[in-house]
């Protein structure tokens, strides 16, 4: 992936945060912490909370930290699995994947939605995975995906089956975007969904 398509996408994700006005935010599967280390001198965040399994990311992550800007909020850094949250991750303001449910396993997918929207179940999400559609214009062959740690990669239409499926099972709603580039018939590299708890929403438009 190109600098510029990936600090698209992390411009995408920080301008939600921003705009849903989230003060405890989730950064599921945060990995070194490209969006991380923007958010911590986010100003109006008070507590932001990193989830990696991977220990040697989040060693990266907290040297990336030490040599920063001090931190505005509170920051707790976790090597666990984000299908496996603790009771004290639940209600948030804000939760976060970027670029990681490719990852998962397809058969495991039903276990981080009933992680991510009934355990933790914050006000707002935010889901980025890679456009399969848009993998010509990278020059990954057609029967290659981009990370050979890619357990899955699929198209807008896929996506937005499984979003709206997820979504409308666990009483919010949700809008699809393309990201980090706009091709008129491809789409965007990325693909983002932005989940909001439905009675939150009627109860701001009452």
């Amino acid at each position: 992936m190109t600098g510029w398509l990936h600090e698209e996408r992390l411009t995408a994700v920080h301008e939600v945060v921003r705009a849903c006005g989230a003060k405890r935010v989730l950064d599921l599967g945060c990995g070194d912490g490209d969006l991380f280390v923007r958010l911590v001198i986010e100003p109006g965040l008070e507590e932001l909370v990193g989830v990696d399994v991977c220990a040697d990311s989040l060693a990266r992550l907290r040297a990336r930290l030490k040599a920063g800007s001090d931190p505005v909020p509170r920051i707790d850094l976790r090597e666990a699995s984000m299908a496996h949250p603790t009771p004290d991750l639940s209600g948030y303001d804000c939760a976060i994947l970027i670029e990681t449910i490719e990852h998962i396993d397809p058969d495991r997918l039903s276990q981080l939605e009933q992680a991510l929207f009934c355990s933790m179940r914050p006000q707002t999400v935010v889901i980025t995975t890679p456009n399969a559609e848009f993998n010509p214009l990278l020059g990954v062959p057609a029967n290659r995906m981009r990370h050979a740690d890619h357990r899955f990669e699929w198209g807008r239409a896929r996506f937005q089956r499984w979003c709206q499926r997820a979504a409308g099972a666990a009483g919010y709603v949700v809008r699809v975007d393309d990201i980090a580039g706009c091709h008129p018939e491809l789409g965007g590299a990325s693909q983002m969904a932005v989940f909001r708890i439905f009675e939150t929403q009627h109860a701001t438009a009452a």
